[in-house]
């Protein structure tokens, strides 16, 4: 492997891996194909626990954002190292070559479709469905598990994706099943959506708030 070296001598890529004993691994959005086969490799070097993929590929405005090259990187190098892949409607779409409309009609298909490629477990979000509820669906390769919240509404909701995942990453290490871990990090979300509703923070979508648990009002 070519280590890049600083003024204060060579900086190692894999130290992390090398020094600790990392239970698990959590990949957000990665930009383009190269990237994709450089983390790929790394992850089947370390034999790496628990990976959970979260396929940022789908902007909130419904544009792309990764290149067809890097999607098909994503398809072939990635996901078949993922312990857990946690796509969104857009995104599963995207990965399986079909609209949303057919995803969200028949998601149990879908989640077994995303899981031959093969992820050993699927988490298919269902947070873009719209409607009251933004239930979600577990896919363990052997069963189904549904996870039910009632929608919040709310203009703070940035990051609610990336929240999950890490959530679902941190769970994992901890020894949690995937259907477990699926259900805390579901928690968690849900009570950080709770959490920022009122918020006004700037003119976008805002943050969840990831430290309702120990956050205080009034408090510094």
């Amino acid at each position: 492997m070519h280590v890049p070296h600083s003024e204060s001598g060579p900086f190692h890529r894999d130290c992390v891996y090398e020094d600790l004993d990392v239970a698990a691994t959590k990949i957000g959005m990665l930009s383009s194909a190269a990237l994709i086969a450089t983390v790929a490799a790394r992850l089947r070097a370390h034999a790496a626990r628990n990976v959970v993929v979260d396929p940022v590929m789908v902007a909130k405005s419904g544009a792309k954002l990764l290149r067809d090259d890097a999607v098909e990187a994503l398809r072939r190098e990635l996901v078949p190292l993922a312990g857990v892949l946690t796509p969104n409607l857009p995104e599963a779409a995207v990965l399986l070559a079909m609209s949303e409309a057919d995803v969200l009609a028949a998601p149990e298909r879908a989640c077994e479709r995303l899981h031959a490629l093969g992820a050993r477990a699927i988490v298919l979000k269902g947070g873009h469905a719209g409607g009251e509820r933004s239930d979600d669906l577990v896919f363990d390769g052997q069963r189904f598990q549904r996870l039910e919240a009632v929608r919040t509404p709310s203009h703070n909701t940035h990051g609610t994706g990336c929240t999950f995942s890490a959530a679902l990453a941190a769970l994992l290490a901890r020894g949690n099943s995937v259907i477990s871990a699926a259900e805390g990090a579901k928690r968690f979300v849900s009570a950080a959506i709770v959490a920022s509703k009122d918020w006004k923070l700037g003119h976008g979508h805002g943050p969840v708030h990831h430290f309702h648990a120990l956050w205080r009002e009034g408090t510094n």
